[in-house]
């Protein structure tokens, strides 16, 4: 009889089992010791370097020299071939034997002309299965080709991982050979590491903790290192505790393979395309062993980009993408920033993304996939309902920084009115693996518990790439239905949200916009790339309006549906959440400003086919040789506009410029208080606890500097006429300057600055604030297709969370009967606190670029004192024209009769677009308008387009059921609801 094992002590018995598993301690003995037998080195090994990311079949070409482990290749970002010969020995009949490759850099293996692994050492995949019984005939001799990327999962950070790149960083490749995986000792690892993490996690008062540790210990017990025949044994054990099944009530996880690529932040563009390939093709071999794996993936640009260059391998994902295991989500062409694209880039993220995913795949995506964005628009719920999705997945709150957000999974109203079911990961994360310590946290962090019993988990590495693993599976299947853990299973977001909904009814709703608390410095980083933004959403508009009009004019004009298109790409591209918030290396900035040079390059061409095909049609041959101008106006009202300088400049030395308002009754009203100065620069420290580009923290508040270092006093440049204006200059912390021309045009109810800043800080954040004789508890902010009112105190800890917010291209401050706006061309961040309205100009973060907004800055505002609400006074309209200027074409010896294509009877509706159907039909035109005002309202649109017949359309441009609209003589009649956005097909006659 065998005796009974002495009395267990908990820390002893824990601590064998740690060290049983060690990869460090006592690897001569443990079972960790024998996972790999024997090993073989390559017959040869070979590398050339290029710091190009070539082809596969341009690099198998080029000349190879020897090389051999140890050796260290670079700098950063250079790509380095690797031509692998093998020969496994005949011994080796029957065993499962790996390719392992240990290196820093990041590496993909190709065989037989295809890319078949990826290779990355911080994302735990450092061997490649050759065979996993290897028959005698399969093939002995082979030749493998390894491309290694000379950067990191996390690019080549200096000293940190946000750091800017290390340009001098060599990769060692530190193993490369042939070995024996043993199987059997991996399964026995996996099954100890759960019981082990069982029995230290579920806490010495769980009795279920001590049936894990003394299983646990008995297995050390009954295993002879030397002699494998003792583990079927052991595992038996385990097996007898993992089927030990859970009580009906568990709370059920519903694990989803994913793998978060970020489309650009540590390294750049072309990086990406690397990393997509280097994941995906992982997950494709994952699939082909583990046909229950599913995997989330999103942002169609990475689908496209995978198509483009690596055909065969996307072949294979279109065939799992049929068998649902592959599934395509989030419906947009990349995973953009939540806060800052246009209402209109918004719609184009999701119109581009579904089109893809439709013609691709067969389908649209059904959820939203948003998990790192820095906060999501209040308007995003309508959006995403009229793209076809009613169901949200993001995780990004948990990072807030004051107040813990209420919910896990919950409804989530926007300011329309519109609702879509949103989960939030209850881990807290994105890349989980499989860990009993995430299923625990899962449910006990849940704060939505006794609502809903079902969560996800996405488990994978991510941000860098990587995806998920064979292990993290393996530990998830023997945790399907265990005893103490919570149930997991593997499945798809569709299962999740479908269940969501059918437990719904308890659920709670969010009204407004999701805000982060944190990471609101990414709403002025790098102003170039937010002043790119501003501008090319203005001219893919003003193109698409033009050519529109062209189009609808007769002649020979043709649309251009396909160079648009490809704009609006590079476009939505460059609005993905690491890149528009500036939170991106300096490679990746050189390539966004890149691509708006593209942007303008090309749309100012097509603008000009389409505004001279206009003049042709429009302007009617005159005798004489007088000279005329035609004015185009992309905007839907009329506008009184100075287009041109008029007056002698002056040299009159002033000290100051008042902001008057006339009132109703005649009098003036100041909008300054006394003692105070408007327009008033302010110099703060910004140094961010960690996250350098992405955050401003409440404390720089405390640093306050003004500005008023005077280089060149004011001075009036111009007088009289139609506009008249004064300029000054001003010295900035210890190198910086700004000039700045203050100008007032004839019938214009706003005052502009004209700014250009050299700017050369280091950690300073330079505002501009305005004090105004206004007091209210709410400022109003214009977002996506409408506005929302924030808190102008900090009575509460999620008042003054928002010490600094973001706003589109106005924010104003209004008491009963007056008020004043602040508009601006190309900036987002903003406040309001108490009576002093701010704009956030620039600041100047070194990490991860330590250029960041080191260079000339040109941008505008003004200050707009109003009589009545900020709509009865046209602070919406005003904004629009200071951001869509008029376009003056000379046109001599014609005549420019008046013509307008579209009216709007309602100023609360705001006609925001005009294209082309996306079928391309010929001469079919939609047109996308939104209640601005917050009310409900009737509107009559009228167009003096040829229209056989109009009908109301989703975002995506699909029509509605019964959603044709009579033509009627005042045009046709739209009814909107308070920030309802309406798309509207207008069909010409055949």
């Amino acid at each position: 009889l065998r005796a009974a094992p002495p009395h267990c002590h908990r820390r002893t018995a824990l601590e064998r089992v740690e060290k049983f598993l060690s990869e460090i301690y006592f690897t001569d003995c443990n079972l960790r010791g024998r996972l790999f037998g024997d090993r073989c080195p390559p017959v040869s090994l070979s590398f050339f370097q290029t710091p190009r990311r070539i082809p596969y079949d341009e690099a198998v070409g080029q000349e190879f020299r020897p090389a051999k482990v140890g050796d260290s290749f670079g700098p950063t970002w250079e790509t380095c071939w690797f031509k692998v010969e093998l020969s496994i020995p005949q011994a080796w009949a029957g065993r499962e034997v790996h390719f392992v490759w240990e290196s820093d850099g990041e590496g993909m293996v190709w065989r037989d002309g295809q890319p078949v692994q990826g290779l990355t050492k911080e994302g735990e995949k450092t061997s490649y299965i050759l065979t996993s019984s290897l028959k005698e005939s399969e093939p002995h001799s082979l030749t493998l080709y390894v491309e290694l990327a000379c950067n990191g999962l996390f690019g080549a950070g200096k000293g940190s991982m946000i750091a800017p790149p290390d340009p001098d960083r060599r990769f060692t490749l530190s193993k490369a050979e042939l070995v024996i995986f043993n199987r059997d000792v991996y399964e026995l690892l996996v099954d100890l590491e759960i019981l082990l993490d069982m029995a230290q996690l579920l806490g010495e008062e769980n009795q279920r903790s001590f049936q894990a540790l003394y299983t646990a210990n008995q297995m050390v017990n009954m295993c002879d290192v030397t002699d494998p025949s003792t583990f079927p044994a052991a595992r038996d054990l385990a097996a007898a505790i993992f089927s030990q099944r859970n009580g009906e009530s568990q709370h059920t996880i519903h694990a989803v393979g994913h793998c978060h690529i970020d489309s650009a932040w540590l390294w750049p563009y072309e990086e990406t395309i690397r990393k997509c390939a280097r994941s995906w093709v992982t997950v494709v071999r994952l699939m082909e062993r583990n046909p229950e794996l599913t995997f989330a993936c999103s942002q169609a640009q990475q689908f496209e980009w995978v198509r483009t260059w690596y055909p065969g391998l996307y072949t294979q994902i279109q065939e799992f993408v049929a068998k649902e295991q592959f599934i395509p989500v989030g419906g947009t062409w990349v995973e953009m920033d939540g806060n800052l694209p246009s209402g209109e880039s918004m719609v184009r993220q999701f119109l581009q993304g579904q089109l893809f995913f439709q013609e691709q795949f067969g389908r649209i995506c059904s959820e939203f996939w948003l998990p790192d964005t820095f906060g999501y628009s209040a308007q995003l719920p309508q959006l995403m309902r009229g793209c076809g999705i009613r169901r949200f997945l993001t995780q990004k709150l948990s990072w807030n920084l004051v107040n813990t957000f209420p919910h896990h999974t919950f409804f989530w109203e926007g300011i329309d009115g519109s609702r879509v079911l949103t989960h939030f990961p209850p881990g807290d994360s994105y890349g989980m693996h499989g860990r009993v310590e995430e299923m625990l946290k899962t449910v006990k962090n849940n704060k939505d518990k006794g609502r809903v019993n079902h969560s996800a988990l996405l488990f994978g590495f991510g941000d860098g790439g990587g995806g998920p693993t064979q292990k993290m599976l393996d530990r998830m299947k023997r945790m399907s239905d265990t005893d103490g853990l919570p149930r997991v299973q593997i499945s798809t977001p569709d299962r999740l949200f479908s269940v969501l909904e059918k437990e719904s009814s308890q659920l709670c709703t969010w009204v407004g916009e999701l805000f982060l608390e944190l990471h609101n410095g990414t709403y002025t980083t790098q102003a170039q790339i937010k002043k790119g933004n501003r501008e090319c959403e203005r001219i893919l508009h003003d193109v698409e309006v033009l050519s529109t009009l062209a189009m609808a004019r007769g002649g020979m004009f043709q649309y251009p549906a396909s160079q648009l298109q490809q704009l609006w790409r590079l476009l939505l591209l460059n609005q993905f959440h690491d890149v528009l918030p500036g939170s991106c290396i300096q490679l990746v900035v050189e390539d966004a400003l890149q691509y708006y040079t593209e942007i303008r390059r090309v749309g100012a061409r097509l603008q000009e086919e389409a505004v001279q095909s206009l003049c042709r049609e429009l302007l009617q041959p005159k005798a004489g040789s007088t000279k005329s101008t035609l004015v185009l106006n992309t905007l839907p009202w009329e506008r009184t506009e100075v287009i041109s300088r008029t007056g002698p400049a002056g040299t009159e030395t002033l000290e100051s410029v008042s902001v008057l308002s006339p009132q109703e009754d005649g009098s003036i009203r100041e909008s300054v208080p006394d003692g105070c100065y408007a327009n008033q620069f302010a110099l703060f420290d910004d140094v961010p606890l960690y996250w350098d580009a992405w955050d401003v923290m409440d404390y720089h508040l405390e640093t306050r500097k003004p500005v008023t270092m005077l280089l060149k006093p004011l001075e009036i440049t111009l007088a009289g006429g139609l506009r008249g204006s004064v300029s000054f200059s001003l010295q900035i912390g210890k190198s910086s300057t700004l000039t700045q021309e203050i100008i007032l045009d004839a019938t214009c109810p706003y005052l502009r600055f004209l700014t250009q800043v050299e700017w050369k800080e280091a950690h300073k954040f330079l505002k501009v604030e305005f004090p105004v004789q206004v007091r209210s508890t709410n400022a109003t902010y214009e977002i996506q297709f409408g506005h929302l009112q924030r808190p102008t105190h900090w009575n509460t800890s999620w008042d003054w969370a928002r010490f600094e917010v973001w706003a589109h291209k106005w924010l104003d401050l209004s008491e009963h009967g007056f008020g004043v706006a602040l508009l601006n061309d190309c900036k987002y961040g903003a406040s309001a606190h108490g009576n002093i309205l701010s704009l956030s100009l620039l600041r100047a973060p070194k990490s991860p670029d330590a250029t960041a907004d080191i260079a000339h800055h040109q941008f505008t505002y003004a200050v707009m004192p109003h009589l009545g609400s900020f709509q009865d006074a046209g602070v919406i309209q005003c904004a629009y024209n200071m951001n869509f200027p008029l376009h003056a074409v000379p046109a001599s010896s014609a005549q420019c009769p008046a013509w307008s294509a579209f009216s709007v009877s309602s100023p609360a509706v705001v006609l925001e677009t005009v294209k082309q159907d996306r079928t391309h039909q010929p001469e079919a035109v939609v047109v996308r308008l939104y209640e601005a005002h917050g009310s409900t309202v009737v509107a009559w649109l009228q167009t003096s387009l040829p229209v056989k017949e109009a009908m109301l359309c989703d975002l995506l441009e699909r029509p509605a059921a019964q959603g044709r609209l009579p033509l009627e003589q005042r045009g046709m009649r739209l009814s909107f609801t308070p920030f309802r956005v309406l798309t509207v097909l207008l069909l010409p006659p055949a």
